[in-house]
């Protein structure tokens, strides 16, 4: 079953030409959107995301929830790209690079577990 809109986006996000929503006001939010959550305009652009984001907040998971139970440790993080801010993931053996500042590339991946796509941040 695929999420229309999103899947779309993280199909982008995978082949490296992530994109956000922006609308002639210049507010950033990310698909799939009808209208921006902002100001309810309907006339949304698709504007190139930066190649690279910075970690703005963080936490890292020892105890997971079921989904993810076979990644921990793992970061969830909340990284900045200009308009937008995306939460993604961060796991393996980096985990304890993770740091405010950080800088992050976005791409996509399947949680192993539940077999769904998500946001996967690599270090930069």
């Amino acid at each position: 079953m695929t999420d229309a809109g999103y899947d779309e986006w993280l199909d982008a996000l995978e082949d490296g030409e992530g994109y956000y929503l922006a609308c002639e006001q210049g507010h950033g939010s990310l698909p799939p959107r009808r209208v921006c959550p902002h100001c309810g305009s309907p006339e949304l652009s698709e504007e190139p995301l930066p190649e690279t984001g910075t970690v703005e907040t963080f936490t890292v998971v020892h105890v997971p929830a079921p989904d993810f139970s076979d990644q921990a440790p793992y970061a969830t993080v909340v990284a900045d790209f200009g308009d937008v801010r995306l939460t993604g993931v961060v796991g393996g053996d980096v985990v304890d690079d993770v740091e405010v500042g950080t800088t992050v590339e976005p791409g996509a991946t399947v949680n192993p577990t539940s077999e769904n796509r998500m946001v996967r941040f690599r270090l930069r």
